[in-house]
């Protein structure tokens, strides 16, 4: 399973990026998509999933309204759109891919290499 993130940057305060993560190796379909960001100087944390069938999505508290988790399935890519952007969401934004199909939003078995994102005020 190979995950390649793109679409980070630095944006100032209330700016948008979107990031994408393009998956390969396995059927994308049947596996939960999720973003987790380590911030500097901080341990990983989750941001947001989206089950196997794209139903309900998940999100840390933090983003909640401001960031939108997708997939396109006929693309193999999962999205995060980030909107409003602060500085405390400066962090390297990881993609991860569930350990097991048809499962939703847990544990996750493959990670992508990340993308900076960095938000100056």
């Amino acid at each position: 399973v190979q995950l390649v993130e793109s679409g980070g940057g630095s944006v100032q305060a209330g700016d948008s990026l979107r990031l994408s993560c393009v998956a390969s190796g396995r059927t994308f379909s049947n596996y939960a998509m999720g973003w987790f960001r380590r911030p500097p100087g901080k341990e990983r944390e989750f941001v947001a999933c989206i089950p196997w069938n794209g139903g309900r999505t998940s999100y840390v508290d933090s983003v909640k309204g401001r960031f939108t988790i997708s997939r396109d399935n006929a693309k193999n890519t999962v999205y995060m759109q980030m909107n409003s952007l602060k500085p405390e969401d400066t962090a390297v934004y990881y993609c991860a891919q569930g350990t097991s199909p048809y499962s939703d939003c847990g544990r996750y078995g493959y990670w992508g290499q990340g993308t900076q994102v960095t938000v100056s005020s």
